[in-house]
Parts: structure tokens; C-alpha cells; sequence
């Protein structure tokens, strides 16, 4: 299963940064982005279904010029050039493991994705993916429609169309689509860790704020503004209602969780009272 790429180290993390600066860069339009995007992630699968091809690309006895010519031969024609030419300097790149690779290209597709969205789009996208992780974690049937390997990858994206076309961004779409793809342990995980670098791509953090009653708009200004103060960048808000918590508000943005809830106050307090 993919880790976060944040887990990446050593050659890895530097090979993750140079193959970034060629995919998140200005000077290419939204179609091209999306384009990119879509051939990278191809790649990626490519390279999870070809064992071998995995390891003669990553294997560090090789010579470069060798892998990147392979890369060549294999895919010119066959794949978008921007993405074939990622794909040939990774392979000149030094990797920690071979899976490491093909992970790295599915994170810069879902980079470029995100970029085809373009930046007036940045907060709608969040949101969306947002929601349709929640539809996929709260709905019982879908989850198991979505899981189930008996079901073909094309009717799955038929059941998810059915939910978002009309109603999303084509971005969104297209990274709840490769949710599918069986590289990370769920769908909804997927859709999770795609909304993160979403917001890393736009220079933001996420919260997730969970709370016992919708917020005003003023109450959300405000929430943002004091967590993006905290933090020094701004802070994209996920808000879940949860009348159980009977009040206040519980924040984790990261690994910081900060719980202000009636109901931990209450909990807490039992604790006390027990011990």
C-alpha cells in the first residue's frame, strides 16, 4: 500500500524533489496538466503490475543512460512525452525501494491533477473531495461495491460517476477515480490522502473540525483565521457535525488534536472523579 509520501527518505525524498520541480512548475496550461496527470498515473500502474520492469528501472547497477533509453523504447508513442520523460530521469534517480518509484509517479499525478483544477478552483476541489470521502465512509453499500473484487474497475467508476458527474470538478473526478486504483488500503484513504496534497499543492494545511453544530459563516472566518495564524500558512477547514459532542469544537490538523468538546470536558471530569 502507498505511504504518505512525507514517509519517503534518504535518496528517496531527493528523488521525490527533483521529479517535482519538473511536474509543479508554471508555464503549462490546465489541459496540459490534467494530460499529464492521467499518463502518470498509467505509469504508475505500469509499473505495479510489472514486477521486473520495477526493478531493472530502480536497480542502481544500471547505468542511467541504459534505464532512460529502456523508458524510450518501451513507452514513446505509447504514453504523453511530458510523462515518459518524468518517468526516464526517475529512472536515472537513486531509490530506497523499488516501490518507491511508481508511488512517487501516482503523488506527481495527483500534483498535476490538482493543477489542472486550476488556482480559482483550489478550495472547491478540497471540498469536494472532502465530500465524496465522507459519501464513500458513510455509506455502507457503496464501500462494500467499491471493495469488492469481484465488481470490474470500469463498473466501479460507473457507480462513482453516477454520483459525481454534473456535480463536481472534472479534477475531482479524476482523483476519485484513481482512488480506485488499490494503492492505499481504502477508497476513502485514498480520497483522504489525495484532499492532503491537494492543499499542500495550493500552500495549505487541512483541518479537520468536528463540531456540534454548523458554524456560522462569521465562526468559520474567524476558526480559519486563528489556525492559519497558529500555523503560518493557511488552513483549509473540513467541518463534520456531530450532535454527541453536545458543544464546542474538536480540531486535528496534523498530529496536533485540539479537543475543547463538552463531551471530553465531561469525560475527562469522570476520569478525574473514577481515579
Amino acid at each position: 500500500m502507498v505511504q504518505p509520501l512525507s514517509s519517503l527518505r534518504g535518496s528517496s525524498a531527493e528523488a521525490l524533489q527533483v521529479l517535482g520541480a519538473r511536474v509543479d512548475k508554471d508555464g503549462i496550461t490546465l489541459e496540459q496538466f490534467a494530460e499529464l496527470g492521467q499518463d502518470l498515473f498509467r505509469l504508475a500502474e505500469l509499473l505495479r503490475s510489472e514486477p521486473a520492469l520495477r526493478r531493472t528501472l530502480t536497480d542502481v547497477s544500471t547505468p542511467a543512460q541504459a534505464k532512460a533509453a529502456l523508458v524510450h523504447g518501451l513507452l514513446d508513442g505509447k504514453a504523453g512525452t511530458a510523462a515518459v520523460d518524468v518517468l526516464a530521469e526517475g529512472a536515472g534517480l537513486r531509490w530506497l525501494a523499488a516501490r518507491d518509484l511508481a508511488d512517487t509517479l501516482e503523488h506527481l499525478g495527483v500534483i498535476a491533477v490538482v493543477r489542472s483544477a486550476g488556482r480559482n478552483a483550489a478550495s472547491r476541489l478540497s471540498d469536494e473531495l472532502f465530500i465524496a470521502g465522507q459519501v464513500v465512509n458513510d455509506n455502507a453499500d457503496l464501500r462494500i461495491a467499491l471493495s469488492d473484487p469481484a465488481r470490474s474497475r470500469e463498473d466501479k467508476v460507473g457507480l462513482l460517476r453516477q454520483l459525481l458527474e454534473g456535480k463536481a470538478l472534472p479534477a475531482t473526478i479524476a482523483l476519485v477515480e484513481q482512488a480506485l486504483a488499490g494503492s492505499f488500503r481504502s477508497v476513502h484513504a485514498a480520497i483522504t490522502e489525495f484532499q492532503k496534497v491537494a492543499a499542500a499543492t495550493q500552500g495549505e494545511g487541512v483541518a479537520l473540525v468536528r463540531t456540534a453544530r454548523e458554524l456560522s459563516a462569521a465562526e468559520h472566518s474567524r476558526l480559519a483565521e486563528a489556525l492559519s495564524t497558529q500555523y503560518g500558512r493557511p488552513v483549509h477547514l473540513n467541518i463534520e457535525v456531530e450532535p454527541e459532542l453536545l458543544g464546542g469544537l474538536r480540531v486535528e490538523i496534523g498530529d496536533d488534536v485540539i479537543d475543547g468538546t463538552v463531551a471530553a470536558r465531561l469525560d475527562n471530569a469522570r476520569r478525574k472523579l473514577a481515579g
